[in-house]
């Protein structure tokens, strides 16, 4: 067995069938509930989508098991199938839908997938920045409003592309990819942030329309409603990241 970057690969030995996984993840404010975290969202929308059954367990630093420590550094969100772990949600994410084929959510040619993975190049931590700033309102908060609205201005110009006639980011729209398993998270926490911390700097319904109409469709995804945890523990945790 090969480790590279949480991944481990099999040098020999079956295909891997569906059954006995668990995905460890951030817990919240209680030590129990599912916690804030976006990358653990994104994977636990790809399993739904997948249909893929597995046991949920919300870790704090005190509760994680001490081989994801020893072995992973205590890297979440972390899947164990069997005897094998992955870590890294991009890792997790390509590892299940490379072997749990259907619904296939790389459905598009791989040049594809990376040109329309682009737009969202920086996007998340232009959110973190700007969220994470205190005081709000300041030079500093105006810079990094204007640089989110730059990243949202690139998702919003993928969007608006020639032969796009469906809901979803890649290719024609038509199909629901991992990059919308991604993105829906992050844009979760960029509305609730706004919202809480920020009073709405961000127009995104006027100023970025497209963007606007596509996070209805996705956020109307049964894999995106079904993996939702409150508004409040996404307050929670950038209250905690802001020094409040």
């Amino acid at each position: 067995m090969i480790r590279t970057g949480g991944l481990e690969i099999r040098e020999e030995g079956a295909t891997p069938t569906a059954g006995d996984m668990t995905l460890y993840i951030k817990a919240g404010p209680d030590g129990k509930s599912v916690g804030d975290c976006p990358f653990a969202h994104f994977v636990r929308m790809v399993l739904h989508e997948k249909n893929l059954d597995y046991t949920l367990t919300p870790s704090t630093q005190e509760t994680k098991p001490n081989w994801l420590i020893d072995h992973y550094g205590g890297s979440m969100p972390a899947l164990r199938h069997r005897k094998e772990c992955y870590v890294e949600s991009d890792v997790i994410a390509q590892y299940l839908d490379f072997f749990f084929v259907e619904p296939k959510l790389s459905p598009y040619k791989k040049k594809v997938m990376s040109e329309a993975a682009e737009c969202t190049d920086g996007f998340f931590p232009a959110v973190a920045r700007y969220l994470k700033h205190t005081p709000d309102g300041d030079e500093r908060d105006v810079e990094l409003r204007g640089d989110l609205e730059d990243a949202l201005t690139k998702i919003e110009q993928q969007l608006d592309r020639d032969g796009r006639t469906g809901d979803y980011l890649v290719g024609d729209g038509e199909q629901f990819t991992l990059l919308d398993c991604s993105l829906a998270p992050k844009l979760y926490h960029l509305t609730t942030g706004l919202r809480a911390f920020k009073n709405d700097a961000i127009d995104v319904k006027t100023i970025f329309p497209l963007l606007a109409k596509y996070m209805e469709a996705i956020f109307n995804r049964e894999s995106f409603k079904e993996t939702l945890y409150p508004e409040e523990t996404i307050v929670w945790g950038w209250s905690n990241a802001r020094g409040n």
